[in-house]
């Protein structure tokens, strides 16, 4: 096959508006609103490299499909998915985070791979890496 192999994952969350604070505001990430048809659902979608990220609210994915709903009361979002992402300004965005009060779960450490590393919470229990090479400020999302 010729085409460029593509990834995509949906993420159900609360609240769209504060995923795109979370994502776009304090992680300085490529978030953008998508366009949608008539009826569709509102989301946020996140893209590079061959890669996507779409966040939905939990509600919209219910409406579509009902029979999911058992299923988001029993297992919490977040539960065995690990997102990691590079950023340019780690200590901006540890010191945002801790302004906002958001969970962190590792607080910002130099690692002896020459990274400075932090893991946190995003608002529906996602758990994030966020690294940032020591010594560089370019601009690279994902791992």
């Amino acid at each position: 096959m010729a085409d460029e192999a593509r990834v995509s994952m949906q993420l159900a969350v609360a609240d769209i508006d504060i995923t795109e604070a979370f994502y776009g505001g304090i992680l300085e990430m490529p978030v953008k609103r998508a366009l949608t048809s008539p009826g569709a659902p509102e989301h946020l979608i996140m893209e590079q490299d061959g890669w996507s990220l779409i966040f939905v609210e939990e509600s919209a994915v219910i409406h579509a499909h009902p029979i999911l709903e058992e299923r988001f009361s029993i297992y919490p979002k977040g539960v065995g998915i690990t997102l990691h992402f590079r950023v340019n300004d780690i200590e901006g965005i540890s010191d945002a985070l801790e302004d906002e009060g958001l969970e962190i779960l590792y607080p910002l450490e130099r690692k002896p791979y020459g990274a400075m590393e932090l893991w946190c919470f995003d608002p529906d229990g996602y758990l994030v890496v966020l690294e940032q090479p020591v010594g560089s400020r370019q601009s690279a999302v994902g791992s």
